[in-house]
């Protein structure tokens, strides 16, 4: 071996705020070729396994450390196209992700915090017709969390607030989305906990720049890998 190519796992470990040990483990754990050992027994680290840890730390915030370590295994053993299946898997995953966040916002559109007008309560009818929904509906989405209606001391009867009809118009367009009844109420629950519509749009505003951060890594994590492919 050149001797102006031999790299200790120092040299690789600090461009990335990583420790030594950290570069060893990951020899260990197949995320970087195996290293030539000297007759004292000291790693022998090469520009390959400069590439092949500076691909994994590219993949890393697209892909997750697992699936990343995975890719760099299937490329060490010459399985590029199971290296090539897991990425798509993530753009997969991330796809899901964007056409999950576009249905939200759909969802959300129209939609406003009321003014929790108690003489502008309903009956859990009135609210029915109102979505085009019948009342078995509206209880099974009370039963599964989506909807809070108090209920009249007096008759039993449910009471829906003008925040009670937000939610159900919410769970009625995401249902049309093709929304699960649990996802529903995770959702209409974060309503709840951001104090309404305005501050859960904000909160999706967040979840679209980490979306494009994941997107942007995948690029990033793509082209690294690129230069430890055979050519």
């Amino acid at each position: 071996m050149n001797p102006q190519s031999v790299l200790r796992p120092v040299d690789l470990a600090r461009p990335h705020g990583l420790s030594a040990q950290a570069v060893r483990n990951y020899e260990d754990q197949g995320i970087l070729p195996p290293a030539e050992r000297t007759p004292s027994g000291y790693r022998e680290y090469t520009p390959t396994h400069r590439l092949a840890l500076g691909a994994f730390v590219a993949l890393i915030p697209g892909c997750g450390h697992a699936r990343a370590g995975s890719v760099l295994r299937a490329v060490h053993r010459g399985d590029l196209e199971a290296a090539f299946t897991l990425l798509d898997e993530a753009h997969g995953e991330l796809a899901g992700d964007r056409d999950t966040l576009r249905r939200v916002r759909a969802a959300l559109d129209g939609l406003h915090d009321p003014d929790d007008d108690p003489g502008s309560a309903l009956f859990v009818g009135d609210v029915a017709r109102l979505l085009g929904v019948v009342p078995a509906t509206l209880r099974a989405w009370e039963r599964a969390g989506i909807v809070e209606p108090r209920r009249d001391r007096g008759t039993g009867y449910r009471i829906y607030s003008p925040a009670d009809v937000r939610d159900a118009r919410m769970a009625e367009q995401l249902r049309r989305g093709g929304f699960g009844l649990a996802r529903i109420a995770e959702l209409t629950e974060q309503v709840r906990s951001a104090g309404g519509v305005g501050p859960l749009r904000e909160t999706l505003d967040g979840w679209q720049a980490s979306l494009t951060r994941r997107g942007h890594a995948l690029v990033s994590g793509a082209a690294a890998l690129d230069s430890l492919l055979p050519s």
